[in-house]
């Protein structure tokens, strides 16, 4: 007891950093929470099969409803690689062939729904005729197919973006196939990231003034 009088000081100095300390390390668990929760999570994704014919899906995972504003889809060759907005695509297939209102994928899309595109092996074949490329293309080996999300997030500014891609071909048989090349979506949340989704925005615009 002594020795406590003595020092009860220092002794109550220590108990208040290591109560600061604790009450640091919760804050920080809550604020990770937080941003975690805040954090846009856009999933892109293959339903109704594993191959070329299954549907594209994108799903919004985030905690708030996004805006979509593109979906662009690239096809990798050996050469070169070709970009069309699948939604502007669709859009005039649909109102010439049908005859039906233009129907558009750009949109706001609710937290936790999913839309489903077309078929990849359509989305494909949408890039050959907008680019007017021979089938024969898919002969070639590690063809790859590219699918980007570029859409805003609540009332943020700046796109937000997300990108996944696809093998049309086995690299080991070179038989027609749907191979994702990562496990999961790849997402562009960070600040230099959303710099590169403002440049794909702006390829995509670009891409639509040529045309």
């Amino acid at each position: 007891m002594e020795w406590l009088n003595n020092n009860a000081q220092a002794i109550s100095a220590v108990t208040s950093i290591l109560t600061l300390l604790v009450w640091l390390f919760y804050a920080q668990l809550l604020y990770n929470g937080y941003v975690r929760q805040r954090r846009p999570r856009i999933i892109i994704n293959r339903g109704l099969g594993t191959g070329q014919n299954a549907l594209c899906l994108i799903s919004n995972m985030s905690s708030e409803s996004i805006y979509i504003q593109h979906v662009v889809a690239i096809l990798h060759t050996q050469e070169n690689s070709y970009m069309v907005d699948v939604a502007e695509y669709q859009e005039e297939k649909e109102d010439e062939q049908k005859g039906k209102s233009i129907r558009s994928h750009q949109g706001p899309l609710a937290s936790g729904d999913y839309l489903h595109m077309q078929r990849f092996a359509d989305i494909a074949d949408q890039i050959c005729t907008t680019w007017r490329l021979d089938n024969a293309i898919y002969d070639q080996t590690g063809l790859q197919l590219e699918l980007r999300v570029i859409a805003i997030y609540g009332s943020e500014d700046r796109p937000v973006g997300a990108s996944r891609t696809f093998y049309l071909s086995d690299p080991s048989t070179s038989e027609k196939a749907l191979i994702p090349i990562s496990v999961d979506t790849k997402r562009l949340n960070g600040r230099l990231q959303r710099r590169k989704v403002k440049r794909w925005a702006e390829e995509v615009d670009n891409l639509e003034t040529k045309r």
